[in-house]
């Protein structure tokens, strides 16, 4: 990561690292915009790429994640900042426009799957897209130090994780750590798997921006918005979850 700041961001560095992490409640609306995204995408052309977040509203934000997924599914991909001159630009500082939580799946390549480049995504992986502190801590660094105005929280068909929660079985060496994290996800979905995956999403989301005041924050000042999605590794759309 990149010492960068933006400059609408109010948060010193010393006071960002300094922030504890406590409950607070969040608003969450990602599906709302998500799919009035997608109705507006079919009717208008595909914007220009942002090259920073401080020149978008999260609303707008979804609305280059959703048009960039479809365009992938549909075959269109424009692979944008994704040559080394774009590579160059954003060597010295970063300004990432949408920041995700993700699975380590190999499958699940999110710059690509949203169709965006170089200094595009902030982005965290970890098999189950649980949210532990130190992925909270580097979503807190992409949000209220780089400015990502769009937290996204994106789960997988078909993951691996959450269908070795479900089982229960035992596991080798360190994996069955990830279990706690996602048995929240596991109990309500009563052996569907699919539901569990949506249900990880929902509950990972949420966890997040309640148990970081300085997400619950960006939120409540409508700087940030939180969303969730679950990836079809068959047809590479990503379908909303309701938060």
């Amino acid at each position: 990561m990149s010492d960068a700041s933006t400059p609408n961001s109010s948060v010193s560095r010393r006071r960002f690292w300094q922030v504890g992490a406590c409950a607070l409640g969040a608003s969450l609306g990602g599906w709302g915009v998500w799919e009035a995204a997608k109705r507006s995408s079919q009717t208008t052309a595909s914007p220009v790429i942002p090259a920073k977040a401080t020149d978008y509203t999260p609303t707008e934000v979804m609305d280059l994640l959703t048009r960039g997924n479809e365009r992938f599914t549909q075959g269109n991909m424009r692979a944008p900042n994704r040559n080394l001159e774009r590579l160059k630009e954003v060597a010295t500082q970063q300004a990432p426009f949408a920041a995700f939580l993700g699975c380590a799946d190999s499958r699940v390549p999110i710059e690509i799957v949203f169709d965006q480049g170089f200094g595009d995504l902030f982005v965290t992986r970890i098999a189950g897209n649980v949210a532990n502190p130190e992925i909270i801590g580097s979503l807190e660094f992409g949000t209220a130090i780089l400015g990502a105005k769009v937290l996204f929280v994106l789960g997988h068909t078909s993951c691996g994780a959450v269908g070795a929660a479900m089982r229960g079985e035992e596991v080798p060496g360190q994996i069955s750590t990830l279990f706690q994290h996602l048995r929240p996800a596991v109990r309500p979905a009563r052996g569907d798997v699919a539901q569990a995956i949506r249900e990880n999403v929902r509950h990972q989301a949420n966890l997040v921006a309640e148990s970081s005041p300085v997400i619950a924050r960006l939120v409540r000042e409508g700087r940030l918005r939180v969303a969730g999605g679950v990836y079809d590794l068959q047809s590479g759309r990503v379908e909303p979850v309701d938060l």
